[in-house]
């Protein structure tokens, strides 16, 4: 697993508007990091280029802006970047007395992991002097190999620099190698310079002190972004049983210092999140495993995991489409994991009343109602054999806070629907294992997310293994390994 330096483009100088160029060489996938300095009366962030990602942004060196002292900015964004990217345009407000920008864009390449990670702190030095050390103020998770863009600004157009490099407790980083020193020289000027290094060992969160030695005395900020290449993943596994349940997982989160995690599923356009699977706090935990038996059937469905983490940046990965096949309509407890095939032989009409009362006033009726309720039905099932119609008595003998999930063997609008149960009316066929049944139901909302979709049970472990010591020897690994196991037959 190594990340490395690539090259970069040439730079673009000058008083509000910069269109750096992406280096001709550039390959899709390899990460762009843009680094952006800026002088202005007002001090804005310089404006976020489309389809790229500010990393963060600070300004200082103390002072009053003016020609060659005082604050200057530096700016980090990023983009992964993609076969046919153009150069990005980044901009601060334009009118403004000495104002200048300068950017430069960098490539790095990466050998391992499912995608990039990255975040950024950033420190300054107020005195003026030969020494720049700028302590950042946010503390970073640091970890052997991580990669590390060191990017300076100071308002001095003609100082140069040496031995750049980064310290922190319990770290330690290679020699610095030293890439980018321009002059940026409309406006009020100032002085762009780049380099990077990797940590060779320790590993800490703590915040680091970016460093270089100056040909003269200057103020200047200095920044560090720290990238990664990323662990975390997301599979799905369809279990064989019914009804189907898909095994959702996202991996390697501890490795992304993940926090926060929800797992969606997604169909078409329409984008759910899985039961139990929302904003769940995985601090120190290397994965989240959830069940979805909820699903729709007959339709590709591509689930997605939305990551938090410790600094508050957002990543989503997603695992190939997958669809569920049944042979049947299915009515369901996902709660408990239990269902029934079945044919909805029947749904003749959806009927809603409201609570309304008639006024007849001087010839003139009104009428004083509210909302008009859920859809109430009476929908006929059927049953073949003894086995399906057993397990639908089961069903709805012990339904989950007496609610079930109805399913359409390919899924339809109108259809797909949780239904809580008022009363039913089982019709046997005394020559056939048929049965007919008739449902009054009224149509509600899911079980409380908190009710998490039931995966193997304990009955599966008893059915597959006779003592403890057998799945030990047959789970050598962790849970996890258990929870992902398939005991479909």
């Amino acid at each position: 697993m190594t990340i490395s330096y690539v090259t970069s483009g040439a730079l673009a100088q000058h008083t509000d508007t910069v269109t750096p160029a992406i280096p001709a060489s550039f390959t899709a996938g390899q990460l762009a990091v843009l680094q952006v300095v800026s002088g202005h009366t007002l001090d804005p962030v310089p404006s976020t280029p489309s389809g790229w990602t500010l990393a963060g942004s600070f300004s200082g060196g103390g002072g009053t802006f003016g020609l060659n002292t005082g604050p200057r900015r530096l700016s980090f964004f990023v983009r992964q970047l993609a076969a046919g990217d153009t150069a990005p345009t980044t901009a601060i407000p334009s009118g403004s007395s000495g104002s200048m920008i300068g950017a430069r864009i960098i490539t790095l390449a990466r050998t391992a992991g499912t995608g990039w990670r990255w975040t950024a702190t950033f420190g300054q030095d107020t005195v003026s002097h030969t020494a720049l050390s700028a302590p950042c103020s946010t503390a970073l998770s640091f970890k052997s190999g991580d990669f590390c863009v060191l990017g300076y600004a100071w308002p001095a157009q003609t100082v140069s620099t040496t031995a750049r490099g980064a310290s922190a407790a319990g770290i330690t980083f290679g020699t610095a190698t030293s890439h980018l020193g321009d002059a940026i020289t409309f406006g009020n000027g100032a002085r762009l310079t780049n380099a990077d290094t990797s940590v060779t060992a320790g590993s800490a969160t703590v915040a680091p002190t970016v460093t270089t030695t100056l040909s003269a005395a200057s103020t200047g900020v200095a920044g560090m972004l720290r990238v990664r290449e990323a662990s975390a993943a997301i599979s799905v596994t369809a279990q064989s049983v019914f009804p189907p349940r898909n095994l959702v997982s996202a991996t390697g989160l501890t490795g992304d210092d993940i926090v926060t995690a929800t797992l969606y599923r997604q169909a078409g356009t329409a984008r759910t999140a899985v039961r139990a699977a929302t904003n769940i706090d995985v601090t120190g935990q290397s994965a989240l495993l959830r069940v979805d038996a909820e699903q729709p059937f007959g339709v590709a469905l591509t689930y997605s995991a939305v990551l938090t983490d410790a600094y508050g940046a957002q990543w989503t990965i997603s695992a190939a489409p997958i669809t569920s096949v049944v042979t049947s309509d299915v009515i369901s407890d996902a709660v408990r994991g239990v269902g029934a095939s079945v044919f909805i032989e029947e749904w003749a009409d959806k009927k809603r009343t409201r609570d309304a009362t008639t006024f007849n006033i001087n010839g003139r009726t009104v009428v004083q109602g509210k909302k008009r309720g859920a859809a109430q039905a009476t929908i006929t099932v059927s049953t073949d054999t003894d086995d399906a119609g057993d397990d639908l008595q089961d069903v709805l003998d012990n339904a989950t806070e007496g609610v079930v999930l109805i399913r359409n063997q390919v899924t339809r609008s109108g259809v797909d629907n949780w239904l809580a149960l008022l009363d039913d009316d089982e019709k046997r066929n005394w020559q056939t294992p048929y049965r007919a049944w008739d449902l009054d139901t009224v149509e509600t909302e899911p079980w409380p997310d908190q009710l998490e979709a039931a995966g193997f049970t304990l009955q599966d472990i008893a059915n597959n293994f006779s003592t403890l010591q057998d799945i030990a020897n047959f789970f050598p690994g962790t849970l996890l390994d258990i929870a992902l196991y398939d005991f479909g037959p």
